[in-house]
């Protein structure tokens, strides 16, 4: 890339991420002391504000770079990314987002703790949430550094790892200093400026086609190499068994997913009642859905334009192809356009990762603080001294998500946001319904439903292709392969639904049906919600 390029587009990074810092040290000024202040933005938010700032938490860097990245390399089987993130906010929206702004009142275990044992539900729920989270914010760090990797001119390692820090640190003074609220509208900007971005991209791209959606198909599965064969399934999944069961497993994985990420299930508790949390979703829907139809247009266009073998010798997993693309719409690299367009992209991409990073380390140390610590310390401690362990949680998990996007940097971002979804599905969401829906389900049903489709989730991500065995892997010279699958889920979520199950059937404690009918009737009305 070019001096120019670099310039330009350093120059909206920092214009960025300077009005986030303002917009952080102004929320900072207000009373920031309160556990709900701090977690949930003294829940003054608007449906519509929410809305945005759920698409702004939802469409992360896995959904702009990597979807378009792997369309641009598979073609059709890289649609599937986009048609599941879209479809499991149906989920969301009939079985979840009323219901959960109901029971809880700033993380996931408030809702199962409602009715159950609270020590054990909370360290089993707490424990769950912070690894998701942290896989999620792994996808994050992989995008950052291959984004500014590209616009630096270089792939070097260093360059991508003082990324990864330089992120970490960013989001660490987000959510400390500013809580849910400075992360509310730092989410919010994001999701305006990364959707004017994408339709700015995606007119372009219909306007060099002259608006035939065919003629662009055509070019794309004409460049690819692979005919026909690009616009059809299968070149992704359906080569083997293996293949095959990974698609299931996948799609599994996203629409089930969504229900159980922390940091999604924490934005229901920002608005004041259940038909506002209602009413987000429908904004959010509204917002991602427009979003994720671009996408597919942004990869066949990256795909047509670009080429894969370009985007893939940018980038072995395609997580550069939007920003290469736009600097072919804006007419090429060393042209004023291609430089204005190429650094609007990337300004906009990266903003995203720091909006979605926020997001989620804020969810992840409210577990720790309101889940893990409020369940471990000894009684008698200051109640307010909650925030303040939110705060340290927020700087170790950023140091851990540091470390692992360090290790997993050249792994495409939307399958590691697919391994994290696959996580939440399997442990989160069936504690999530058994809870709300299962009369007779008990405190040992609910913890064994929480570790077992957690570990086996985790131990099966490490037993598999990804971590070792083949090429592309982390440890591309080790080999303790032993499980087939890229993704879990095909697994990990029935064993996760079967362990709650068999922990309420061996339990020997009665269930509380009058906690049960309380929590019912709380869930669908909202009377005595928080």
């Amino acid at each position: 890339m070019t001096t120019d390029h670099q310039t330009t587009a350093l120059l909206l990074f920092s214009a960025f991420v300077a009005v986030t810092l303002g917009i952080t040290t102004w929320v900072s000024r207000h009373r920031q002391g309160s556990a709900e202040e701090f977690y949930a933005g003294g829940r003054l938010f608007s449906p519509l504000e929410n809305g945005y700032a759920i698409a702004g938490d939802y469409m992360s860097a896995a959904s702009f770079l990597g979807i378009s990245g792997l369309i641009a390399l598979v073609g059709y089987d890289g649609m599937l990314y986009s048609v599941g993130f879209l479809v499991a906010w149906l989920v969301v929206l009939f079985l979840v987002a009323e219901l959960v702004r109901n029971c809880g009142r700033f993380t996931l275990a408030d809702v199962v703790a409602a009715r159950m044992r609270e020590r054990p539900v909370r360290i089993a729920a707490g424990t769950s949430s912070v690894t998701v989270s942290v896989l999620y914010l792994v996808a994050q760090m992989v995008g950052a550094g291959s984004l500014v990797a590209l616009l630096l001119g270089g792939t070097g390692e260093a360059v991508q790892a003082w990324t990864v820090v330089g992120v970490g640190a960013l989001m660490v003074i987000y959510v400390s200093l500013g809580g849910m609220r400075a992360t509310t509208w730092i989410q919010i900007v994001k999701a305006v400026l990364l959707l004017g971005g994408t339709i700015t991209l995606t007119v372009l791209v219909l306007l060099r086609f002259h608006g035939d959606v065919n003629r662009l198909l055509h070019t794309a599965a004409e460049r690819s190499g692979h005919g026909d064969a690009f616009l059809a399934p299968g070149l992704a999944y359906g080569g083997d068994w293996t293949a095959r069961f990974d698609f299931i497993s996948l799609g599994l994985a996203l629409v089930l997913g969504t229900a159980g990420l922390p940091h999604i299930l924490s934005r229901f508790y920002t608005v004041p009642t259940a038909r506002a949390a209602r009413r987000s979703v429908v904004w959010a829907i509204g917002l991602i859905g427009g979003f994720y139809l671009m996408t597919i247009v942004l990869g066949f266009g990256a795909a047509a334009l670009i080429g894969p073998d370009a985007v893939r010798a940018s980038h072995a997993s395609g997580n550069t192809a939007v920003p290469l693309l736009a600097l072919d719409l804006g007419g090429g690299a060393g042209t004023t356009g291609g430089t204005v367009l190429f650094a609007v992209v990337a300004a906009v991409a990266f903003a995203t990762i720091l909006a979605v990073v926020a997001g989620i380390t804020l969810a992840s140390s409210a577990s720790v603080a309101h889940d893990l610590y409020a369940s471990l310390r000894r009684p008698g401690g200051k109640p307010r001294s909650e925030v303040a362990v939110a705060r340290v949680a927020a700087v170790g998990i950023g140091v851990v998500a540091i470390a692992l996007g360090l290790l997993a940097r050249d792994l495409n971002v939307a399958f590691l946001v697919g391994l994290a979804f696959a996580v939440a599905a399997s442990a989160n969401l069936p504690v999530l319904l058994y809870s709300l829906f299962w009369r007779g389900f008990t405190t040992r049903g609910a913890v064994w439903s929480v570790y077992g489709g957690l570990i086996p989730a985790v131990v099966l991500v490490l037993l598999s292709p990804v971590v070792s065995g083949s090429p592309d892997s982390l440890f591309p010279e080790a080999d303790f392969q032993l499980f087939p699958l890229q993704n879990p889920g095909l697994v990990s979520i029935p064993l996760g639904f079967l362990a709650g199950w068999l922990g309420t059937f061996t339990s020997p404690e009665v269930p509380d049906e009058a906690r049960h009918a309380e929590t019912e009737v709380r869930s669908l009305t909202g009377a005595g919600a928080a």
